[in-house]
């Protein structure tokens, strides 16, 4: 990484190489790329993605995002994602996260 571009390695599609390169800097950086303005909802889903990968060493399916909107947005914290990411949770929340592409599994 380097000072005129905030973004560390990336794989053929843009997502991190390591997560653990990922900084507030950077988010900001793939979510300008993404064209989102991140608010702070946006950024409770992003952290609670980044405390959720510290611990479990895995990145969270779209579900336990949706789980931890649900106790401030309530039934309203799933169409909340969508609304949120507009082109999905794997494409990009899990990219402005600094997550690793997912392979294989459900984005719903």
């Amino acid at each position: 990484m380097n000072v005129s571009n905030p973004i560390p390695a990336t794989d053929e599609e843009g997502y991190l190489i390591d997560p653990a390169d990922w900084s507030d800097q950077v988010a900001l950086a793939f979510a300008q790329h993404e064209d989102i303005s991140l608010t702070q909802d946006h950024w409770e889903a992003i952290r609670f993605m980044r405390d959720y990968y510290q611990e479990h060493q895995v990145i969270p399916d779209v579900r336990h995002v949706v789980k931890h909107l649900s106790g401030r947005f309530g039934a309203a914290a799933r169409n909340m994602m969508f609304e949120l990411f507009p082109y999905g949770y794997v494409k990009q929340a899990c990219k402005i996260a600094g997550m690793k592409r997912p392979r294989g599994w459900s984005t719903g």
